[in-house]
């Protein structure tokens, strides 16, 4: 009698279990889904750049062919590393999701696929990690592009922020736009 008590209740907490063991990998989920966030906001001012160098009529920008020539394919260096860490981070996001669909399947349908689940989990770690790496690369190259600025002393285009002023509210004031 208290076996039978002890196996229902144990069949009724298996829905609940994995409610439990799915919130793990949702709290990865939503950290991944906010890195995505991060990403997509670098890669649009990476596009954003570009466009803004190559749609400026030359004598408009403050600096030579060869260093706008320069800054372009600095900027598709980083637009790559950008698209490839969306991307790797993207698949990282969708191996999650497949670990939780089959943590609910195993419960559901009872079987065993814990090995599967482990496997998923593995490689959704890799691909966030290779995606942290191509992101990295690509913070390093904005920061190696801001010094060679800083290093050229050319003053920068008349419609392009100062280095630090892009983010001050009265400096936004000052020069008449919103």
């Amino acid at each position: 009698m208290l076996l039978g008590i002890l196996i229902a209740e144990a069949e009724s907490l298996t829905g609940g279990r994995a409610i439990q063991l799915a919130l793990a990998p949702v709290f990865l989920l939503s950290g991944v889904a906010g890195l995505l966030n991060v990403m997509t906001g670098r890669l649009s001012r990476v596009i954003a750049r570009g466009r803004q160098l190559i749609e400026s009529p030359l004598d408009k920008l403050a600096m030579p062919p060869e260093m706008r020539a320069s800054e372009l394919r600095m900027l598709e260096r980083r637009r790559r590393l950008a698209s490839m860490a969306i991307t790797t981070c993207t698949l990282a996001a969708l191996l999650v999701c497949m670990v939780i669909l089959l943590l609910f399947v195993e419960v559901l349908l009872e079987l065993p696929l814990k090995w599967l689940e482990g496997m998923l989990f593995a490689s959704a770690t890799v691909a966030l990690v290779v995606s942290l790496m191509y992101f990295l690369r690509e913070v390093h190259l904005s920061s190696q592009t801001v010094l060679l600025e800083l290093k050229s002393g050319l003053p920068r285009a008349a419609d392009t922020p100062e280095l630090g002023t892009e983010l001050d509210p009265a400096h936004d004031r000052g020069s008449g736009r919103s």
